[in-house]
């Protein structure tokens, strides 16, 4: 990293989500470094970090937890309802965390699912998937297709519509719903989601270098080397890195569902939701962009402090409502 990069550092935030990534670091720091702590350990401190910023936000008519069996046990969801009782059946989100398959849960991720709820006028169903590196690929995808099929199966009993299903998630949560869709399609069962909405995703292996050399660094909440560390306690091997489901952008995006990115300008996985979203394009697929001035990585979760955050949250809502027929 240059010294100019060093310099710049930080300077190109919106001030909200600056605010946001200093609050968030300084709590950070009143824990034991990483490196001196356990993967469990870990865990417990990223969601002491993030709890504050759950608090608040849209009030539920219904929040329910269930258990869907896996092919690893049971998997935790968290259904939000923001509607009264119908006898409509309502369009659901399927929301898969980030957190670098490593980190966070339904729980640090509660508010996000809520707001969007609540935006959108549809059911959010979050999935509390199994954490790497005790879980590697497959688990946690498998666990996602799973719920995915939980929720068809039973959506008479959850109120929701079969036919109207979408996924979506941020960072790795966008890997995995990308993965999902390109699952779905392989098996022959393309039809079964309507849309995604991909926030910030991690979609390749490698970062553009221009990214690495402007947003790759402290300062902007996700560093080039802590990818580097997810992607290595994701995988098995390096040979998985030429499976589609694991790195999407080595898939064919031919046939699947429309989607919406959420880009975060001050991003190093930027250029990946550029990439994918021309890839999807020229597969003939429909997609709509929005890059964020300002916005790091994790932006959203500042929704309680930054109008930026809340911008992109009823973006993504509203593009999902037309998704729906709402």
């Amino acid at each position: 990293m240059t010294a100019q990069t060093l310099t710049l550092a930080g300077t190109d935030l919106d001030p909200d989500i600056a605010r946001f990534i200093a609050i968030t670091s300084e709590a950070y720091r009143s824990h034991p470094p990483f490196e001196t702590l356990s993967p469990t350990e870990i865990r417990a401190v990223a969601e002491a970090v993030r709890e504050p910023w759950v608090k608040g936000g849209p009030v539920m008519v219904r929040t329910e937890e269930h258990s869907v069996p896996t092919p690893y046990g049971e998997v935790r969801v968290r259904l939000h309802d923001p509607l009264p009782p119908s006898d409509t059946p309502k369009p659901v989100l399927i929301y898969v965390h980030g957190g670098g398959w490593m980190l966070f849960s339904i729980d640090t991720h509660d508010r996000l699912m809520r707001e969007y709820a609540a935006r959108g006028g549809f059911v959010v169903i979050g999935v509390d998937y199994s954490h790497a590196p005790a879980a590697r690929f497959p688990v946690a995808l498998n666990e996602v297709l799973a719920t995915i099929h939980w929720v068809r199966d039973h959506a008479k009993a959850l109120g929701v519509d079969a036919d109207r299903i979408a996924i979506g998630g941020d960072s790795v949560g966008g890997n995995m719903s990308v993965a999902a869709a390109l699952s779905l399609r392989d098996s022959g069962e393309g039809n079964l989601l309507k849309g995604l909405v991909l926030n910030y995703g991690a979609f390749d292996d490698t970062c553009a270098p221009e990214d690495v050399e402007r947003y790759g660094g402290d300062g902007y909440m996700l560093t080039a080397e802590e990818m580097v560390v997810f992607w290595d306690n994701y995988l098995n091997s390096d040979t998985e890195r030429q499976n589609p489901f694991v790195v999407p952008m080595r898939g064919d995006m031919a046939g699947l569902p429309p989607a919406f990115f959420a880009v975060a300008q001050c991003d190093v996985l930027r250029g990946q939701s550029l990439k994918l979203a021309e890839k999807m394009q020229a597969a003939g697929g429909d997609t709509h962009t929005i890059i964020y001035p300002g916005a790091s990585h994790s932006f959203l979760e500042a929704v309680s402090i930054a109008p930026l955050a809340a911008q992109a949250l009823e973006d993504g809502s509203q593009w999902l409502r037309k998704i729906f027929a709402l």
